[in-house]
Order: C-alpha cells, then structure tokens, then sequence
C-alpha cells in the first residue's frame, strides 16, 4: 500500500509541474504579445500613407525653383509689367512691359508709365504675355550709357558670343530659359508684321535663317539638335551703335521650369 501512495503521489506531483509550468509558458506568452503587439493592418497603411504624403509634400517642393522677382509688388506700381528679363554678364535685367493701349507706349516711358528718353523693355500686343508664341519679340533702346538693350552688342564679340550661352524671362509662376542661337545685324523690318509664323513654311524658314545668319556682322552657334515646328523663339532687337537697321539677339526656350 505504502508504494502505491507513493506512486499515486508522484503521479499528481508530476502533473502538478506540468500544470505550473504550462502556466508560465502561457503567461510568458501573454505578456510578450500585450509588451510588443504586431501592427494591424490599419496602422500599417496609415504609417505608410504619412511617409508618402511627406514624400510627395517635399518632392512638390523641390520641383519648383524660387522666382527671384517680386510680382506682385511690381504689379501694384503698374499691372503691364508682364515679365522680367536677364541676360548674364550683361546690365540687362529688366521687366518687360506690354501696353494695352498702343505698341510704343513704353518706347519714352519707364515701367511707371512718366516720360523717359530711355523708356523701358517691351513686347508688343501681337504677342502672347505668356511667351508661348513662335516668335516673340522684345524692344529696347541702345542707350550710349550701356542701359536697356545697349549691351546686347557685347554678343558681337565672338569671344563673349561662345562664353555666353544662356538669358532668361521670368514670369509670375515659372522661369524660361533660353539658349542663345545667334546674334547679328539685321535689316529694319518690323519682324512681326513681316513674317506670318502661324504658316509652318514661314516659322520653318526663319529658324533656318536664324541658325545660320545672313549677316557680315554675325556669331551663331551649332546646336545639338534640329530646331523643329514645336519651338519658340524669343528675339530681343536694339537699334545699331550706326546707320540704319537692328541688331538682334536669338534665343530658343529649352527649358520652363514652375515657380514658387
């Protein structure tokens, strides 16, 4: 009898370890699970969307530069102030203007509209404000004290001509840049009343007089592309230091950038 109490008593001994035991294992669990929960689906896609929202949010700023030019400050001193123009290593860096009222409005007037001999840069109402036509056209002065448009004949010089490749035009919400094709004497035509760029022929033949210049006073450059149909082209004209006649500085946009 004495050994099968003692056998019945390590019999619940034992189960009572095994009991104790699975308790603990049971309550390890527990605790890991409530200390460290896994994340739920919902928590997951929340995560997710929050770093993507940061992404887009930095990434929407990043893809647009500062514009330099305080438009609504110039807008408040005259609302024909449609864009600014830079030419580097030059004095030009100026806003252009364009009139309502007539094409040579601002020939002797500045950007706040009083009489000025050297009056200010400008297009003329042919022209879109925006610069999306075939070709624009803008108009300065070729002031003797190097002011307006006077310094686009430093482009006469081959040696400025190759290191100056680059101008721009700024406008309330982007920034075009443009690639200097060429610069040279012209006659004094009035380009835009000449030449009817809406026809593809016209627009196809003067790129290929811009490119290649029928000048004895000229630089142009090779481009390493085919100027195409697609294309916009800015002029910027001046008077000659002599006789009669313009001299002219040809652009092509190759790159419009957003503003902020």
């Amino acid at each position: 009898m004495d050994r099968e109490r003692r056998g019945k008593l390590y019999v619940v001994l034992i189960i009572l370890v095994l009991f104790i035991a699975a308790g603990a294992i049971v309550f390890t669990i527990f605790s890991i699970m409530n200390t460290n929960p896994p994340a739920t689906p919902e928590s997951t896609v929340s995560t997710t969307d929050t770093q993507n929202q940061d992404l887009k949010l930095d990434g929407y700023k990043d893809s647009k530069a500062k514009n330099p030019i305080n438009f609504k400050s110039l807008h408040k001193r005259n609302d024909e102030i449609v864009a600014w123009i830079s030419v580097p290593g030059t004095k030009i860096d100026y806003p252009v203007v364009q009139s309502l009222v007539a094409d040579d409005f601002y020939l002797h007037r500045d950007i706040n509209k009083n009489s000025s001999y050297a009056g200010s840069i400008y297009m003329e109402y042919c022209n879109s404000s925006d610069f999306t036509d075939r070709v624009t056209v803008l108009y300065g002065h070729n002031m003797i004290n190097g002011s307006m448009f006077a310094n686009l004949h430093k482009f006469e010089d081959a040696g400025f001509f190759n290191k100056h490749k680059l101008f721009y035009v700024y406008l309330p919400d982007s920034k075009l840049t443009y690639k200097i094709v060429s610069a040279y004497v012209y006659d004094d035509r009035h380009i835009m009343n000449s030449f009817n760029f809406a026809e593809d022929e016209v627009f196809a033949d003067y790129l290929k007089d811009i490119q290649n210049p029928r000048s004895l006073n000229c630089n142009y450059r090779k481009l390493n592309r085919k100027l195409t149909l697609d294309d916009k082209v800015l002029t910027l004209s001046t008077c000659l230091n002599s006789g009669d006649g313009r001299y002219l500085l040809q652009g092509v946009l190759v790159k419009n950038e957003l503003t902020r």
